[in-house]
C-alpha cells in the first residue's frame, strides 16, 4: 500500500539515527533542555571543565548539519529525495523531540513514491493533511478510490500504472486538483470520456492521457471542452492521434489550450486551423501510417553478389524476406 511505502521512505531517511535524533552524540544538550536545574554551575566549579565534560564525545549541531548537507558524506540524502526530506532531517538534528508522527504528517506537502510495487492507495494518506502533490508513477495501481485522497491535493500523477476505470477516482475527487497524470495506463474510450469533464475536475489546468487507448476524437473533445481552465493536454500515443486532422481539430476545438502534446500552440497555427472544428465530417475513422526503413542489419546485401557469367550452370541461391508490422 501507499502507507507502507511511505513508512519505508521515512525509515530510509533515518530520522532517529546518527546524525539525526537523540543519542550519545547530543544527549547532554537535550538533557539540559528537559532539566533546567541540570547544568547549573555549583560553587567553585570550573565552567570550562564542566562544559568539556558535558560535550565529551558529542558533536555540535553545526557539525551534524554539515554531515547531512555535504553530498559526499555517507549520511547525505539519496538523489531522489525531495527538499522536504532534507528539511525533516535537519529538524531531526535541531529539535529531534518534535520529529514524531503528528508533526511529520504536517510537514509533507509533496510525496513521491515511484516504482515501489504499490498496488493500493489506502486511507492512510488521509493523515497527510497538508499534502498537495502525490506522485505514484511506475507502480501497479489498477484502482484508486477518491475517498482515500487528501482534499488538499493539487497534483496527482499516476503515470505508468494499470488504471482502466476512472469511476472510483471520480466519485468524490479532490476539488482543487490542477494536474491529473494518467499517461501509460489502460484507459479506453468512449466509456471513460464521461469522467473527463468540469463536473469532476473544475480546476484542472493540465491533463496527461498519453499512451492509452482512446479512439473517439469527437466524443473526447466534446467532454474536454467543458474544462474551461485546461491549458496543457497530452494525447499522443492514443490511436486517435493517428487521424490526419487530429492536431488541427483539437487546436480549433479547444481555443484556450496553450500546449498540445508538449508543443506550444502559436497564433499562426490557430489561424491555420480556424473553423476546422465546424467541419467534423473531415474527421474519418481511419489513419494512414507511413513506415520508412533506413537500414537493415544482419541480412546479405544482394548488391555485393558477383554477376553470373554467361552460360553459368551452377545452382543459384535466392533470398526473400517478409516484414510484419503489428498495431
Amino acid at each position: 500500500s501507499v502507507s507502507a511505502a511511505f513508512w519505508e521512505h521515512l525509515r530510509r531517511l533515518g530520522l532517529q539515527d546518527f546524525p539525526c535524533g537523540l543519542g550519545s552524540w547530543n544527549k547532554s544538550r537535550f538533557d539540559a533542555r528537559r532539566s533546567p536545574c541540570r547544568g547549573r554551575l555549583g560553587p567553585g566549579a570550573d565552567p570550562a571543565r564542566q562544559q568539556e565534560t558535558v560535550l565529551l564525545g558529542e558533536e555540535s549541531p553545526e557539525t551534524l548539519m554539515d554531515l547531512l548537507r555535504d553530498r559526499h558524506s555517507p549520511w547525505a540524502l539519496p538523489p531522489d529525495c525531495s527538499p522536504q526530506d532534507q528539511h525533516l532531517r535537519e529538524m531531526a538534528v535541531v529539535v529531534p523531540e518534535l520529529v514524531h508522527s503528528s508533526n511529520i504528517f504536517q510537514v509533507f506537502r509533496s510525496l513521491r513514491i515511484i516504482d515501489k510495487g504499490v498496488e493500493e492507495v489506502d486511507e492512510g494518506l488521509l493523515q497527510l493533511h497538508q499534502l498537495e502533490e502525490l506522485i505514484l508513477s511506475a507502480n501497479h495501481i489498477s484502482r484508486i478510490t477518491s475517498a482515500n485522497l487528501p482534499r488538499t491535493l493539487k497534483v496527482l500523477e499516476l503515470c505508468c500504472n494499470a488504471v482502466a476505470d476512472l469511476q472510483d477516482l471520480c466519485a468524490h475527487p479532490p476539488p482543487e486538483l490542477q494536474h491529473l497524470g494518467l499517461g501509460y495506463n489502460r484507459l479506453c474510450g468512449p466509456s471513460q470520456d464521461k469522467y473527463l469533464t468540469a463536473a469532476f475536475w473544475p480546476n484542472l489546468v493540465s491533463l496527461d492521457l498519453s499512451f492509452n487507448n482512446f479512439t473517439d476524437l469527437l466524443g473526447l473533445v466534446s467532454q474536454l471542452s467543458s474544462l474551461q481552465k485546461l491549458r496543457i493536454l497530452v494525447l499522443q500515443g492514443n490511436p486517435l492521434a493517428l487521424i490526419p486532422t487530429y492536431r488541427g481539430f483539437l487546436v480549433d476545438s479547444l481555443p484556450k489550450l496553450s500546449i498540445l502534446d508538449d508543443i506550444h500552440i502559436g497564433p499562426d497555427e490557430r489561424h491555420q486551423f480556424r473553423s476546422l472544428a465546424k467541419q467534423p465530417e473531415l474527421i474519418r475513422s481511419e489513419a494512414r501510417v507511413v513506415v520508412s526503413i533506413g537500414k537493415i542489419k544482419g541480412v546479405p546485401d544482394p548488391s555485393t553478389c558477383q554477376q553470373l557469367e554467361v552460360g553459368f550452370e551452377a545452382p543459384v541461391i535466392t533470398y526473400s524476406y517478409c516484414v510484419t508490422y503489428e498495431f
